[in-house]
């Protein structure tokens, strides 16, 4: 048997974790029901989702005194008091609690409000009584006065309110013996304690921990005829999760004669590129792409305010790091293209390459996406050689928006099942600012500045950690896999609240429908996933030439730094989602980096 804790947040400051991240729902796991380890970085993991207003403007929620309770079949349940994202009193939710049911804990189902009454709810603890097969919810209203009723479903809204004594209540169900005084959790607020299996405290682990490296495996012995088949061979590094991956091993081959057949008794360093954060000073949203056999590293240039736009090459990623730059865009080469040079991308469609990026023609208000395309045979590091930039159009060659009125940045692109997309993020301000939404399209690759299809709205930041400081969704990137198709993307303000937050889709499935993704409730990268780097948040991914996939992004150094570049490989877990916060350290550990083999030369 383990122990769940379900907790809150003390807010601690609007730079490193206020009320909308602290007000939602955190879990750790105990074996013992004493010392209990945080989950998710000490992160929320189930935030309430925004209400929308008629005319699309959203407003923010937030959870108070979240109840989690047992529910037959190995589902579990969720009542927490909904309030205002800063923690104000809800009027929408007055009387009322918000229902949730998951499965596994880490996916959540929002059912929404139950009414109980008609006054203010404080507190809630519901049980699932198994000889009625009913869920007994007791709760205390912020008069004071305290009820009891039953439902048959979670989602059940028929209930008699019986009033009942408040006397030992709460103190009887929220199991307070069992509850330390001191779970050692930065911030933690108790709210309850649930038992759960050992298997199910290992899955939470496995999912909700970052993976690190607990062994390595190759073979006892191996065939080579020359040291390009040795190539061929990788190590299988293991991880905590039950996932594993393949490195290339640097191997000494200084006894190894491949002229001469033998066995040969050899050893190796599994190879590990390292990157040392931050990659590149004041550059921001960055992207590497390979083209011809070489990398490009391209990013938004914070050193001169948005003006310029260089572009680095190299043979590898590592090299980009220390590459000379070269100006591929200014300020004052068009006039229709001023400042707010952002969100560089190098995308390659039906064998050519182009940067999406966005520009203005002077003000802020008229920030919208555009295109470049690389010349036939050109060089990607010589600026005659890429094409005025286009604004991007629809299908009939009419604005997406309202220049002045709404903003288009961020577009990125992708094909899946053999057909291109477009995803960007767009941005009302007049007559009233809607907070930046992701639009998905498809898109025309005769014409990539054009779009084939109508946008619809892919994403919104409904969630607190999404309309943290401000109501954004932006810096979409895709990465495909097998069977699913991953979209990365950016909420909140562009300060130490940014965050990465994960939409999935399944193979065959429409991407025009937003109905057909799936949002995780809480983010997968944030200013707590890695120690030291703040407002996480702007990816994209490259494969280099030993099929590793990498994560490009951008944090703080510090608190009030500026945005910089950073580099970190894209691990898979045993649920084969990204993982964005594998350091090298928890990559690969020290201790099996090292392997032997016994080599045959044939």
């Amino acid at each position: 048997m383990a122990y769940l804790l379900n907790y809150t947040r003390k807010p601690v400051s609007k730079e490193l974790y206020d009320f909308k991240l602290a007000y939602s729902i955190h879990l750790a796991v105990s074996s013992d029901g004493v010392e209990y380890c945080a989950l998710n970085h000490n992160s929320g993991i189930l935030f309430a989702k925004a209400t929308e207003n008629k005319d699309g403007s959203l407003n923010s929620k937030s959870l108070k005194n979240p109840w989690l309770f047992v529910l037959p079949d190995g589902h579990y349940g969720v009542a927490a008091v909904r309030i205002e994202g800063d923690g104000g009193e809800d009027l929408e939710s007055k009387g009322c609690v918000l229902l949730f049911e998951t499965d596994n804990l880490t996916e959540y189902r929002e059912i929404g409000l139950l009414r109980l009454g008609d006054e203010y709810i404080e507190q809630i603890v519901c049980i699932y009584a198994a000889e009625t097969n009913t869920v007994r919810i007791f709760w205390r209203e912020q008069t004071g006065s305290c009820f009891m009723s039953e439902i048959k479903e979670i989602g059940d809204q028929k209930l008699i309110k019986t009033p009942v004594s408040c006397e030992n209540i709460f103190d009887i169900y929220a199991y307070k013996e069992n509850i330390p005084d001191k779970t050692g959790i930065e911030g933690a607020v108790v709210q309850n304690i649930i038992e759960i299996s050992e298997e199910t405290a290992r899955d939470l682990q496995k999912k909700l921990l970052t993976p690190v490296n607990i062994g390595v495996e190759f073979p006892k012995q191996i065939e080579a005829a020359n040291l390009q088949e040795l190539r061929q061979y990788r190590a299988k590094s293991l991880y905590s999760d039950g996932s594993s991956t393949e490195k290339r091993v640097d191997w000494d081959l200084s006894n190894v004669n491949f002229e001469q057949k033998g066995t040969y008794s050899i050893s190796g360093k599994i190879h590990q590129d390292h990157f040392e954060f931050p990659s590149a000073t004041n550059r921001a949203d960055p992207c590497i792409g390979n083209w011809n056999g070489k990398y490009y590293f391209i990013a938004t240039n914070d050193a001169d305010n948005n003006h310029t736009l260089y572009i680095r090459e190299a043979d590898t990623i590592p090299e980009l790091v220390f590459a000379e730059e070269h100006l591929i865009l200014d300020s004052d080469t068009y006039p229709e293209i001023k400042g707010l040079l952002w969100a560089p991308e190098f995308h390659e469609i039906n064998g050519k390459l182009y940067i999406f990026h966005a520009a203005t023609p002077g003000e802020f208000f008229y920030e919208e996406s555009h295109i470049m395309e690389l010349k036939k045979g050109g060089n990607p590091i010589c600026k005659e050689d890429w094409s005025r930039p286009k604004r991007v159009v629809r299908k009939d060659g009419s604005d997406i928006c309202e220049a002045g009125k709404e903003i288009t940045l961020d577009m990125t692109c992708f094909e899946w099942q053999e057909e291109y997309y477009a995803v960007w993020s767009q941005r009302q301000f007049l007559p009233k600012d809607l907070g930046a939404w992701l639009y998905i399209a498809k898109l025309n690759p005769d014409e990539p500045w054009k779009l084939l299809t109508e946008p619809s709205v892919l994403s919104k930041p409904e969630y607190g950690w999404a309309n943290n400081h401000t109501f954004v969704d932006e810096g979409p990137y895709a990465l495909p896999r097998e069977e699913r198709l991953y979209l990365t993307f950016s909420s909140a303000a562009v300060d130490t609240s940014y965050v990465v937050g994960l939409l999935t889709i399944e193979k065959d499935k429409d991407l025009l429908d937003a109905r057909n993704w799936h949002k995780k409730n809480y983010p997968i990268l944030t200013s707590r996933s890695v120690e030291g780097e703040f407002g996480t948040g702007h990816n994209a991914y490259v494969t280099d030439k030993d099929g590793v996939i990498w994560n490009t992004y951008h944090a703080r150094p510090g608190v009030n730094n500026v945005r910089s570049s950073g580099i970190r490989r894209v691990h898979f877990n045993i649920a084969g989602e990204p993982v964005l916060d594998m350091t090298e350290e928890l990559d690969l550990v020290e201790e099996y980096s090292n392997v032997k083999t016994l080599l045959v030369v044939s």
